[in-house]
């Protein structure tokens, strides 16, 4: 997916809550601004989006000295889904139809991504939890029930620190041996890593391996040989939030994205509302 204009005001937003959140020094703050500023006006808008929150996230660590600015923020997170985690176990355990209800979770857990915004809160999740049982699913979820019950080898790639619970609880309702978990190399903005991954159970649940790269996304030719590997060999993979969408729409896999469509720009290229629960199957050639 290529970058379009109204993706560049949200680069420099997120450049703003980033810094912010890595140094307290105004000095540098504006050195990394100034910095952003000219990438952006310098960038490729044929590449991803994510391709330029990369550049950005670098600077960022680079001149602030400060390797992971939403450290806080993933922990807190990853407490607050935690607490939630028996009520959500319970609720899917009672469910009429378990795996459904564990997608609309995990779709629901998407909801945690500070590179959107980082003014979510308790309540905001809570929210969008009780928001997933009723609302609409768009795309193709009967096709992802089917591509499950088929599948051999599957590749869950994850999101958001946080999030990775809910992950945690529609793996469950899979067959949790043939599945292979993926994080980030390195954090990137609030981005689940290997210790995410520990910190949340999912590593007593799967097989999880982080893919070598700190891109908000997976950008395949940057990640480690075990990653391409295995994106090879896989027969189906589920690809968690909108970083994951803009980077591998043009891939030919038998993809499912999962996420909640949260900005006007990946709505319109999903061709749903703002705010809609999608599963969506990617084209293939034939």
């Amino acid at each position: 997916m290529e970058t379009f204009y109204d993706c560049i005001p949200c680069f420099i937003r997120q450049a703003v809550d980033a810094v912010r959140l890595a140094t307290h020094d105004a000095r540098i703050q504006e050195e990394v601004l100034r910095g952003v500023l000219r990438a952006a006006s310098e960038m490729d808008l044929q590449k991803s989006p994510p391709v330029m929150a990369q550049q950005i996230h670098r600077l960022i660590r680079r001149l602030s000295s400060c390797d992971d600015p939403y450290k806080e923020l993933k922990d807190r997170f990853n407490r607050y889904a935690l607490d939630l985690y028996p009520e959500l176990r319970q609720r899917i355990d009672n469910a009429s139809n378990p795996l459904e209800t564990a997608v609309r979770f995990a779709i629901a857990g998407n909801i945690i991504d500070f590179g959107v915004s980082n003014k979510l809160d308790r309540i905001d999740l809570s929210k969008t939890i009780e928001q997933a049982l009723p609302e609409p699913l768009f795309g193709e979820i009967e096709e992802l029930y089917y591509a499950i019950a088929l599948a051999k080898k599957i590749l869950y790639l994850g999101d958001n620190a946080g999030e990775i619970v809910f992950d945690r609880l529609l793996i469950e309702e899979l067959p949790a041996d043939k599945i292979t978990f993926v994080v980030k190399g390195s954090p990137i903005i609030n981005d689940a890593t290997m210790a995410d991954a520990r910190a949340t159970g999912m590593t007593d649940v799967v097989n999880v391996i982080d893919n070598g790269s700190d891109a908000p996304g997976t950008i395949i030719e940057e990640c480690s040989d075990t990653l391409k590997q295995l994106f090879t060999d896989a027969d189906l993979i589920i690809a968690k939030g909108q970083g994951n969408y803009e980077t591998l729409t043009d891939v030919n896999k038998n993809i499912f994205f999962i996420l909640k469509a949260k900005c006007p720009v990946i709505a319109k290229h999903l061709g749903c509302e703002v705010g809609s629960f999608v599963v969506r199957q990617a084209l293939r050639d034939t």
